[in-house]
């Protein structure tokens, strides 16, 4: 399987203008908490917010922003020099997109019944028995999505790691989720898909996708 784990993602070089990309960024949330119950006023609008938590370079979210306008996107990437990474890949990005730079462990500090879908996209798959609570569908997360889901919960997943996808599928019904979708070949179903940038990668490497979406 391929995939970058944390402590790879942790061992990027930093950019030498990191600092000053993240401290310009227009679009880039610099008091995430200050917006808790207030999202919606950011946005000026009162349309559907989606987050992708681990958005990497930007790719997946960036499309996704610029091809559904009539809804709000969140970018949340813990990592500093990753996000550093997108900011100066699209310098500039539609009206509907804002991003964060927060570990997902803490996003009930900053949302309150406001998030309408949450993707998840070749997360960490922490593969080991001793960190499995690390994972983003872990019962430690998905009790913190609980807290952030506005109405109808709704999580949409892509995963290279099979491991981590059958988890998933275990630890999501047994939360009480249903699955309306599920894929083990992505590329070749009828689903429509917006590519991330390792999905690229993976789709030259002849790699398989496994999705997933689950509604509760």
């Amino acid at each position: 399987m391929f995939y970058l784990e944390s402590s790879d993602i942790m061992r990027l070089r930093n950019l030498k203008d990191k600092d000053i990309l993240l401290s310009e960024c227009q679009y880039l949330i610099q008091n995430p908490k200050d917006y808790k119950s207030k999202w919606n006023e950011l946005f000026g609008n009162s349309s559907p917010i989606h987050i992708e938590i681990g958005m990497g370079k930007g790719d997946f979210i960036y499309e996704m922003a610029k091809e559904n306008p009539h809804i709000n996107f969140i970018g949340i990437e813990k990592y500093s020099n990753v996000l550093a990474r997108a900011i100066k890949k699209y310098p500039t990005v539609p009206n509907n997109l804002k991003i964060i730079n927060i570990d997902a462990i803490n996003l009930g500090d900053i949302f309150d019944h406001e998030i309408n879908t949450i993707y998840l996209n070749f997360s960490d798959p922490w593969p080991k028995e001793r960190t499995k609570n690390r994972r983003l569908t872990s019962d430690i997360f998905l009790n913190i999505y609980d807290e952030l889901f506005k109405d109808k919960k709704m999580i949409l997943m892509k995963t290279d790691n099979l491991g981590l996808f059958a988890s998933s599928l275990v630890t999501l019904s047994n939360h009480g989720y249903v699955f309306q979708e599920i894929s083990f070949d992505l590329e070749h179903s009828d689903i429509p898909n917006v590519l991330t940038e390792y999905e690229k990668k993976f789709h030259e490497m002849g790699i398989k996708i496994n999705y997933l979406k689950a509604i509760k």
